[in-house]
């Protein structure tokens, strides 16, 4: 099970993700977070999750939220918090398995 991301590190206190998307609801001049939901193409369920926390925004939600606003990737994260230089992805993501450990 996924940690609430409530219960993150003290230095990743300022993830505000209700900022990004009122910002991207204002811009776009939608109603609601129904209406962003469907601009984004994902379920309702998926914008209240982020908004409440118990979901994070994912790569390619930012993209799509790119793309409808051509608000760019950076600008788009530094609204909900995020202002590390670089994403750096774990090298584990890219070793091949073991196939001694694959049943």
């Amino acid at each position: 099970m996924m940690p609430n991301l409530t219960q993150l590190e003290s230095d990743e206190i300022d993830y505000d993700p209700n900022n990004l998307l009122d910002t991207l609801i204002k811009q776009l001049h939608l109603k609601n977070d129904a209406a962003l939901s469907r601009a984004l193409e994902v379920a309702p369920p998926v914008i209240s999750k982020i908004r409440h926390r118990r979901l994070p925004v994912g790569a390619s939600l930012l993209i799509r939220m790119h793309e409808i606003s051509d608000v760019s990737i950076k600008d788009l994260r530094g609204l909900m918090g995020d202002r590390r230089a670089k994403f750096r992805i774990s090298d584990k993501q890219f070793k091949p398995k073991d196939p001694a450990t694959n049943s």
